[in-house]
């Protein structure tokens, strides 16, 4: 079976940084298009990044171009999503999530696997 692991969430302050991570179990992450997505409470379910084994450049969606980004390890088989500057408005809780294509989408109801999700407040 396939699971996905995330760590690396917390709380964090305005303007600062934070890296999660996304760790398959029973597959490479050089099989999968792995994707971002947080929901914030009250607010529907959103991408935030995505990234896959074609050639083409990661998906980003407007409000964290620039600050955050998404990257693959093939060696430690993880994913990671770098987020910087961070504003009170990312606060949400973050899932990865998987599907073996070798294209991303930011359509949620296309991922098949999900991890449990992790928790971004940003606060002071």
């Amino acid at each position: 079976e396939v699971q996905l692991v995330e760590s690396g969430g917390g709380l964090v302050q305005p303007g600062g940084s934070l890296t999660l991570n996304c760790t398959p179990s029973g597959i490479t992450v050089h099989e999968l298009a792995i994707g971002w997505f947080r929901q914030a409470p009250g607010k529907n379910r959103e991408a935030v990044s995505c990234i896959a084994t074609s050639q083409g450049a990661p998906y980003y969606e407007d409000s964290v171009r620039g600050r955050f980004t998404i990257s693959r390890d093939i060696a430690e088989n993880t994913v990671y999503l770098q987020m910087d500057r961070l504003k009170f408005e990312d606060t949400a809780v973050y899932y990865c999530a998987a599907l073996k294509a070798s294209l991303c989408t930011a359509n949620a109801a296309m991922y098949d696997i999900w991890g449990q999700g992790t928790q971004v407040p940003v606060s002071t």
